[in-house]
């Protein structure tokens, strides 16, 4: 009798233990939210307090927050003399705009294959084109929404990118290539620039796009004799 006792005590102990295992996970789970904060060179991000003090530094740089519990999430942002309330109400992964610049990105497939006119940097006129005409929309605000996976952030605001916490948003002013998949799956990968990133973007492109002088042009500085 004494023998299962100790085992029946044993195996409420256990499954008592997973339990409490179960519900543990289950409130870690539930309430997951990260928040990447681009700022201006000198400010200050507080975690604890849910505050961001903009300041207006030289320069940019990023801070990454972490909460738990699946109520909205508060956040304080103080900059130009002005205190604005954030509102982070569900779980997922947001990107919050400090700067006086708005902020554009998108989805990218950074793991794909460059094409052979990527390879050998030869791109058609036209394919410039559309780049121009895709970029200047964006920072126009137009066609944005998540179905097309693009985002416009004016400045002192937060969008929310994606549902994953673990997927990657690479800010603005940072230099990234290409991911590796991992374990064959597709990483889900966020690029951002600022807005006027996209527009030296823009003129570079627009360079390329004009004709060239012909070749007698070219040997004498494109004057008419």
């Amino acid at each position: 009798m004494g023998i299962f006792l100790s085992i029946l005590h044993y195996m409420k102990l256990t499954n008592l233990g997973l339990l409490l295992a179960i519900v543990c996970f289950a409130s870690c789970s539930s309430g997951n939210k990260k928040v990447l904060v681009l700022v201006n060179g000198g400010s200050t991000v507080d975690e604890a307090s849910k505050t961001i003090t903009s300041a207006n530094g030289s320069g940019s740089e990023t801070k990454e927050l972490k909460f738990t519990g699946s109520d909205k999430t508060t956040l304080q942002l103080k900059a130009d003399g002005k205190q604005t309330a954030i509102d982070i109400p569900t779980n997922g992964y947001y990107f919050l705009n400090a700067t006086n610049d708005t902020v554009v990105g998108s989805y990218v497939t950074f793991s794909a294959p460059k094409s052979m006119n990527d390879t050998f940097g030869v791109i058609k006129q036209d394919v410039y084109k559309k780049s121009i005409d895709s970029l200047t929309e964006l920072i126009a605000g137009k066609n944005i929404s998540a179905a097309n996976r693009n985002y416009f952030i004016p400045p002192h605001t937060a969008v929310k990118v994606t549902d994953n916490v673990d997927a990657i948003i690479v800010a603005p002013f940072h230099q990234m290539t290409t991911v590796e998949k991992e374990e064959g799956k597709e990483p889900e990968v966020y690029r951002f620039y600022t807005a006027d990133e996209i527009r030296v973007k823009i003129e570079k492109q627009r360079e390329f796009t004009k004709p060239k002088p012909a070749a007698g042009d070219a040997k004498d500085g494109g004057k008419k004799k």
